[in-house]
């Protein structure tokens, strides 16, 4: 069994400045789907995105992998305090 709040911070505190605002929120739990929540310092949410959203793609395939292997949906949305 994934643990998927532990698999986010793992992915994202490597990249940020500021590991302590980083946040994680379960917003829902459906049987089949999952959704998060994500918050950072606003100074690191350019980081956390990447150029053109390339970093936060990435995120979001590893996510969705281990979600897929669980027969889940997940879904992450990022965003700034």
């Amino acid at each position: 069994m994934v643990k998927f709040e532990e698999l986010i911070k793992n992915l994202i505190l490597p990249l940020v400045a500021y590991p302590e605002d980083v946040e994680v929120i379960l917003v829902n739990n459906d049987e089949d789907n999952l959704e998060y929540d994500v918050k950072v310092h606003p100074s690191d949410f350019g980081r956390v995105i990447g150029k053109n959203g390339y970093v936060a793609k990435a995120i979001r395939t590893v996510l969705y992998a281990g979600a897929s292997k669980e027969g889940k949906r997940i879904h992450l949305e990022i965003n700034s305090k």
